[in-house]
C-alpha cells in the first residue's frame, strides 16, 4: 500500500528555492540590467520575501559567484570536447561551431556584457570569471600544441595567443549578432573558414 508522494526534504526545498531566486535575478540582469536590478527586484520576481532571499544570498554580488559556478559547468562540455583523442584540426572545428551555436542564444551575450561590467568594478568576481575563460582556452591551447606537432597546423603558432584570439573571435562576433541584431547562424560560415584558414599549414 502506498504512502502518497514522498514529500521533499529540506535539502531539496532550499535547493528549490535557490534555484527560483537565481532564475529569477537572472531574467531582472537581463531586462533592466545588473546596476539598475535592486534585490527586492529579484525577490518580487521569485514570488519570496526579502528575508527568504537574504538567506540564500546575502546580496547581489553573490548571486553572481552562483552565476560563475553555472557558467562553468556549461563550459564542460566544450572543455571535454576538446580533450577528445581526435585530429586536432577536427577537434577545432567542432568546438567553432558548438561555442558559437551557443553564443547565438541573445541572453547568453547580453549576461555577459552585465557580468563584464561588473566585473571590471570588482576584482573577485572578474577572478571567478576569468578562470572559467581561462580552462577554456587552456583546452584549446592543447589541440593547437597537438596540431602545430603533427603538423596539421602552422608550425610558428604561439598556441596561447591563437586560443585567446579565436575564443575573442567567436565572443567578438556573438557581440554584433546581437548589436547588428544578425543571426550567428549567418556569421558561422566566414568565422569557421577565417579561423581554420589562418592555422592551416601554408
Amino acid at each position: 500500500m502506498s504512502d502518497g508522494p514522498r514529500k521533499p526534504t529540506r535539502i531539496e526545498t532550499t535547493a528549490k528555492r535557490r534555484q527560483q531566486i537565481l532564475e529569477a535575478a537572472i531574467m531582472c540582469f537581463l531586462e533592466t540590467g545588473y546596476h539598475q536590478t535592486g534585490v527586492r527586484d529579484i525577490a518580487n520576481r521569485a514570488g519570496v520575501s526579502l528575508g527568504n532571499l537574504y538567506n540564500h544570498f546575502p546580496g547581489k554580488h553573490d548571486v553572481l559567484v552562483e552565476i560563475a559556478a553555472l557558467e562553468r559547468a556549461e563550459l564542460v562540455p566544450f572543455i571535454d570536447g576538446l580533450g577528445q583523442p581526435r585530429a586536432a584540426m577536427t577537434l577545432l572545428e567542432n568546438f567553432v561551431k558548438a561555442y558559437a551555436k551557443y553564443l547565438a542564444v541573445p541572453e547568453n551575450v547580453i549576461l555577459g556584457l552585465e557580468i563584464t561590467s561588473e566585473a571590471i568594478r570588482k576584482p573577485d568576481i572578474a577572478r571567478l570569471f576569468l578562470d572559467n575563460r581561462n580552462a577554456l582556452v587552456t583546452a584549446l591551447v592543447k589541440v593547437l600544441r597537438r596540431g602545430t606537432d603533427a603538423g596539421d597546423m602552422r608550425g610558428d603558432l604561439v598556441p596561447e595567443e591563437t586560443a585567446q584570439m579565436i575564443v575573442e573571435l567567436i565572443e567578438g562576433s556573438a557581440y554584433r549578432s546581437v548589436l547588428d541584431n544578425v543571426p550567428m547562424r549567418q556569421l558561422r560560415g566566414s568565422l569557421l573558414d577565417f579561423i581554420l584558414a589562418a592555422v592551416r599549414p601554408d
